[in-house]
């Protein structure tokens, strides 16, 4: 499977026609490289928030709210997308009320054959926390793609190593982490927690970023990280476990990953943190003894 990465510019698209043409441009750039699945950042919906009016889009709160009726067009826009490009599509994430003025951070998956799924953000961030308005998702998923299994894993959750562990023990060979990240510090965090899901799990991980500044929106103001597609540090394989990243003003990278020779790999592993994830699991380590030295 060829994969493409987005290092997405937040702009200020004037209405949502501007923006569905900023997609189809993006995407159909991603496909002419020869990507076969397009992934896209989180909060990617927050854009559309630059075409309402200044109270607004300077509001969170506001701006959540007045999204909500351009969810349908969202779905349909993307949708449409991935079968006319023939592309599968992770269109980032949109958060979607789940009660009265209660939301949820949404990560859409689209195929080329019309069907979708979608993954909510399990763990929310202190800026998330803070907004008052934002829950966690409840549900664990895992996608069939191919004869393949994948799963998402937004931003933050990535930093968790449980919830993945069991995508993983779902079948699941590819882990997609849209993400948004507006400190080198958090940029960091979530690249080490990639790194880490790809190391214990022997999967690939694709992560997406958002970049630039934005002065208009209280969510996205600033946005750092480099966009990358990473896999295990072992035999075959990277040895700093970057397939490709993001420089400069490349907005996509890409990379071919070959899950027969990552299964293949097991077999020559100078260690295998997959299959002997089931050691740490031994009741002596279950709790660690205090012990005073002599």
């Amino acid at each position: 499977m060829d994969v493409a990465v987005a290092k997405y510019p937040i702009e200020a698209p004037a209405d949502f026609r501007a923006f569905a043409e900023k997609q189809t441009r993006l995407l159909g750039d991603a496909k002419a490289q020869g990507a076969q699945l397009a992934v896209l950042p989180e909060y990617l919906a927050l854009e559309l928030a630059a075409g309402f009016g200044p109270a607004v889009r300077a509001d969170l709160h506001a701006s959540l709210a007045a999204l909500q009726p351009l969810h349908a067009a969202w779905c349909e826009l993307f949708g449409n997308l991935a079968q006319r490009l023939q592309l599968h599509v992770v269109a980032g994430s949109f958060l979607i009320e789940h009660g009265e003025g209660r939301y949820r951070n949404r990560s859409y998956w689209f195929t080329p054959e019309g069907r979708t799924g979608f993954q909510e953000k399990l763990q929310l961030t202190g800026f998330e926390k803070q907004t008052g308005v934002i829950d966690g998702g409840d549900t664990l998923k895992v996608f069939a793609l191919g004869g393949r299994r994948t799963a998402i894993a937004v931003c933050y959750d990535s930093e968790f190593p449980l919830p993945v562990r069991a995508q993983a023990e779902a079948g699941a060979r590819l882990l997609v982490v849209p993400s948004c990240t507006d400190t080198a510090a958090g940029a960091t965090r979530v690249r080490v927690g990639c790194l880490a899901r790809a190391l214990e799990n022997r999967c690939f991980v694709a992560q997406s970023v958002t970049t630039g500044g934005v002065e208009w929106s209280p969510a996205l103001d600033l946005n750092t990280g480099e966009a990358a597609i990473y896999a295990p540090m072992d035999r075959g394989l990277p040895d700093d476990g970057v397939l490709a990243q993001t420089q400069g003003d490349q907005v996509w990278a890409l990379a071919h990953l070959d899950f027969d020779a990552l299964d293949a790999s097991r077999l020559q592993a100078q260690v295998a943190n997959d299959r002997d994830w089931p050691g740490q699991r031994a009741a002596a380590f279950a709790r660690a003894r205090v012990e005073p030295l002599d």
